[in-house]
């Protein structure tokens, strides 16, 4: 069974910074394409970053130059440091595999407000 437990969302100034971690079971993360996804109010999930196996990664436009995506093989564990956080990344965040239509997590509430 697949699943995936997020952590480290919280409320956080314009500007600041947070590490989201996503902790997975019953599959391995380096062996297959993953991502951090968002949900802001109102709006549908969309992905903003990916890793894939080899390591590279990539990133949405409006998250460019501020979020990395980085895993820890050794823990199996996925995680998005988030620098110069804006209004605008207020959201719910979720990892899973690219694509993926189920095994969602709680997600991770992100608040940037002043």
């Amino acid at each position: 069974q697949v699943q995936f437990v997020e952590s480290g969302g919280g409320l956080v100034q314009p500007g600041g910074s947070l590490r989201l971690s996503c902790a997975a079971s019953g599959l391995m993360l380096k062996m297959s394409i993953m991502g951090w996804y968002r949900q802001a109010p109102g709006k549908q999930r969309e992905l903003v970053a990916q890793i894939f196996p080899s390591g590279s990664t990539l990133n949405v436009d409006s998250v460019k130059g501020r979020f990395t995506i980085s895993r820890d093989n050794a823990d199996n564990t996925m995680y998005l440091q988030m620098n110069n956080l804006k209004p605008e990344d207020t959201g719910v965040y979720y990892c899973n595999r690219w694509g993926a239509t189920s095994d969602w997590g709680q997600g991770t509430q992100v608040t940037v407000a002043s």
